[in-house]
């Protein structure tokens, strides 16, 4: 197939720049020392890739995610990073899997399921979850008495990782360092998991990074020092031009992850506003009805939860399409 035969909207993937981001990663975090986060991609052929390239490990955010990693085959050691309160889905993956808890809750929720392995979740500055550094060691012990082993601790860095300037970035990523540092002191195990694609290489104390948004990348992180290349876009039609300037193309707010901003456009062209089905934007050059586009996301994880396939592509050849296997929860 031509990519011009695809029905647009289409999420599409350069083959080349994907690989270029697996191999690039790799080379920085080889082996155990990344643990891709599945979230971003919600596609286990592109996890397949990213095992051929020395990452086994995965960490996911659903127990959907969970379930069809291990159905690929890529359950040899998956960290849910995130806490939920009925695990007992989870207790029946074939698969080593470890769950996120923060709270007493939490740990009873993962004891009553029969999980056998944990992790405690440390809250390092961002208004999410995770607990009070100074509370992971108590959790640690309750988690033992409850029969679980504990690997160790995580925590993100979220409100860090989007900093453009780097040594802000990495002065405020020590500062968030130094409160996991504290807590796993507490807590033990080996595992100290945090990190994501804006901090991959400022995160010093942690031995696995979660970074999941390296291998496809956005308009976000695009603006950091970071060596990845910009893969994914969503492909549009032009449906309209008007006679006073601006155009339209055929992909909107149930195509594109909105909350970082609107998309770009390549070409030049300068995005106006998005509405539910419709870009509406201003062009560089003349377009006409029937011209297609690529929609650069601001924000990948949420734009590949909207489509149910990826295509992959080199030129105006397509590849492969995969399946975005893994949405839903």
């Amino acid at each position: 197939m031509k990519v011009d035969e695809l029905l647009t909207p289409a999420l599409v993937v350069d083959s080349g720049l994907l690989e270029n981001n697996i191999a690039a990663m790799a080379a920085a975090l080889p082996g155990s020392r990344l643990r891709p986060h599945v979230k971003a991609h919600k596609t286990t052929e592109l996890a397949k890739r990213q095992a051929a390239a020395g990452h086994r490990n995965f960490t996911c955010a659903t127990v959907r995610e969970v379930e069809g990693m291990a159905s690929a085959g890529l359950g040899d050691d998956l960290m849910l990073a995130n806490e939920i309160l009925d695990a007992t889905r989870l207790a029946r993956v074939d698969a080593r899997v470890t769950l996120a808890v923060d709270s007493d809750v939490t740990v009873e929720a993962a004891a009553r399921a029969g999980i056998k392995e944990v992790v405690i979740d440390v809250n390092v500055g961002m208004p999410r979850c995770g607990c009070a550094p100074e509370d992971a060691g108590r959790l640690a012990e309750l988690a033992r008495s409850r029969g679980m082993a504990v690997r160790g601790v995580m925590g993100y860095e979220g409100h860090v990782v989007g900093i453009e300037l780097r040594s802000t970035r990495q002065e405020m990523t020590d500062d968030c360092m130094a409160l996991l540092k504290q807590a796993h002191d507490l807590a033990g195990g080996d595992v100290i998991s945090a990190g994501g694609t804006g901090t991959y290489d400022t995160n010093h104390l942690a031995n696995e990074i979660q970074a999941g948004s390296y291998v496809l990348m956005d308009t976000t992180y695009a603006k950091l020092d970071v060596p990845f290349r910009q893969a994914l876009g969503v492909l549009a039609s032009v449906i309209s031009v008007s006679a006073s300037g601006y155009a339209v193309l055929n992909a909107g707010l149930k195509a594109l992850g909105m909350d970082h901003g609107n998309p770009d456009l390549d070409g030049g062209h300068q995005v106006l506003f998005v509405a539910d089905e419709h870009t509406t934007f201003f062009p560089a050059q003349p377009v006409r009805v029937g011209d297609r586009l690529t929609l650069r996301p601001a924000h990948v994880d949420p734009t590949i939860a909207y489509h149910e396939r990826m295509h992959l592509i080199e030129g105006d050849e397509v590849l492969d399409t995969w399946p975005v296997d893994l949405r839903g929860w």
